[in-house]
């Protein structure tokens, strides 16, 4: 299964990333693609810890989030159309610099090289290991980037 600790398999998003440009529309979903790159580069500093933060699980996923997090990364399936997202990963503005978001998020593809968040809880599925982190993380990138056409 792919994973962003993956030197390649970082080149290969990076790669997609930079295919992407204000023209691009969304084959599903309520994004734009300025939307799409912001919602990423603020995942991305949720995942890494950038800004420092605390992380804290919902009650909701210490109930069911081992089990959907089993579910999700089973396979090399891609995700799912149309997942929910946390309200603070979306982006309000409808518009900003594509070419500023797109090298935000290919930099923080690149520091996976480095990852260390050892205090990382993902708010549904909880306490992950790197592997699951790094396997999570590159479906997520998949799946916007196929949202997108990249």
């Amino acid at each position: 299964m792919k994973t962003v600790f993956d030197k390649a398999t970082r080149a290969e998003l990076i790669a997609r990333i930079q295919t992407l440009d204000p023209t691009c529309t969304a084959r599903w979903g309520k994004m734009n693609v300025y939307q799409m790159l912001r919602h990423c580069t603020i995942w991305e500093g949720w995942i890494q810890g950038k800004p420092p933060r605390t992380y804290k699980q919902a009650f909701i996923g210490r109930v069911f989030g081992r089990m959907a997090l089993k579910s999700m990364l089973k396979d090399d399936r891609p995700l799912r159309k149309n997942i929910p997202t946390m309200k603070e990963f979306l982006s309000r503005e409808t518009s900003g610099d594509v070419a500023a978001e797109q090298r935000t998020w290919a930099a923080f593809i690149e520091e996976y090289e480095r990852y260390s968040n050892p205090d990382f809880v993902h708010d549904f599925f909880g306490t992950m290991t790197r592997e699951q982190i790094g396997q999570f993380a590159y479906k997520h990138a998949d799946h916007h980037l196929r949202q997108f056409g990249a």
